[in-house]
């Protein structure tokens, strides 16, 4: 599929196709609830969801955030079949735009150890591993 991507804020019809989505690409892990990670990011003016649309259907998303200091990006994703034709891309520039809008300089993201390929997608785009150690610790334990 290489039909042109619109990019839109996210609606609350969208839900289905961006949570199929996100399953699509194994982003979904037990320990993040998409449904209530959509709502969330939907009901604070920090935050946001992209949706990119080609072939009048869903094909890629990113979540964009920001704590007053520096911006998020969470679940990007672009479905496997459309992958190649710059849509990852477009959705990382439309999520830094969002966050300089926001007035943030410094655009942050995590990614797997394993997941060498993204990565390597994210140097592409002038994305660099930082010096700094990510600690964390769960608050909620009772995941499904």
């Amino acid at each position: 599929m290489r039909g042109d991507l619109s990019i839109r804020h996210y609606e609350a019809a969208d839900r289905d196709d961006v949570v199929a989505l996100w399953t699509a690409c194994n982003l979904v892990v037990p320990w993040n609830d998409p449904v209530a990670d959509i709502a969330l990011a939907v009901s604070k003016p920090n935050a946001t969801i992209l949706i990119g649309r080609a072939d009048d259907r869903t094909v890629a998303s990113v979540m964009v955030g920001h704590d007053g200091h520096r911006g998020w990006f969470y679940y990007l994703a672009v479905d496997p079949e459309c992958r190649g034709n710059g849509h990852g891309r477009a959705m990382v520039r439309a999520a830094e735009g969002w966050l300089v809008e926001a007035g943030m300089s410094k655009a942050q993201l995590m990614v797997r150890a394993t997941n060498h390929a993204v990565v390597a997608f994210y140097e592409r785009l002038g994305y660099a591993t930082g010096p700094v150690t990510v600690m964390q610790k769960w608050l909620k334990t009772d995941f499904p």
